[in-house]
């Protein structure tokens, strides 16, 4: 909502990404701004618009336009539909796994959002206090999950085939980023942490083939 320039019509804006990292003129990145908008589903005609005269979806668009007019290989993606409803969510994540095939441009996608994950994501990597704790591909985690952090994440979502009457949240609170434990950073939050996993980091084991997962208690599962 905030990464468009309100004084600045959008067409503008995109060519003037274009413009700055490629030797084009002002014509040939003008063009290559209606391309993108036309490839994101809003017509060139919108060229001269403002982003005020523009839904949130549409900004969205816009901004997405903007990121790949200059071809990239890799798209970071951090929280792409954070205040987008759930149509337009949808949306917005089919669009992006079109370009993204299209293009041949890969996406690292930052979300919290499990289901965006489950739907628009071929490898997970799970972090906690700034660490990768699980790593394996889509349906290994979603199906297997095996780090505490991981299994806690899942258990306080909400699910249509569960009777549980009430979620399980994690308990505890997020480690202090500047006084991190020495040992397993989700020691202080785990069930299972014992005097081993609050004083030594554990080392990445591989459980299957390409699922990677940071705990102690991996150790006797092997």
């Amino acid at each position: 909502m905030t990464a468009l320039n309100p004084i600045d019509k959008v067409g503008v804006q995109i060519a003037e990404a274009v413009g700055l990292h490629n030797k084009v003129t002002r014509q040939q990145a003008k063009e290559r701004a209606c391309e993108m908008l036309e490839m994101v589903g809003i017509p060139k005609e919108r060229y001269d618009e403002y982003p005020n005269q523009f839904s949130g979806g549409m900004k969205q668009r816009v901004v997405i336009a903007m990121a790949l007019a200059c071809n990239p290989e890799l798209l970071i993606a951090d929280e792409p539909t954070t205040a987008l409803d759930v149509t337009v969510q949808a949306q917005v994540l089919e669009m992006m796994q079109d370009l993204k095939q299209r293009l041949g441009t890969s996406v690292i996608m930052i979300t919290h959002d499990l289901g965006i994950v489950a739907e628009a994501c071929d490898s997970v990597a799970v972090i906690y206090a700034g660490e990768i704790v699980e790593y394996g591909g889509a349906d290994s985690i979603f199906d297997n999950p095996k780090h505490p952090y991981t299994i806690g994440l899942f258990g306080s979502l909400p699910r249509l085939d569960s009777t549980e009457k009430r979620l399980k949240p994690i308990s505890g609170l997020m480690a202090d980023p500047t006084n991190l434990p020495p040992g397993c950073k989700f020691s202080d939050r785990c069930p299972y942490a014992d005097g081993k996993c609050r004083e030594q980091l554990p080392e990445d084991r591989e459980i299957e083939k390409g699922h990677f997962v940071k705990c102690h208690m991996m150790e006797v599962d092997n």
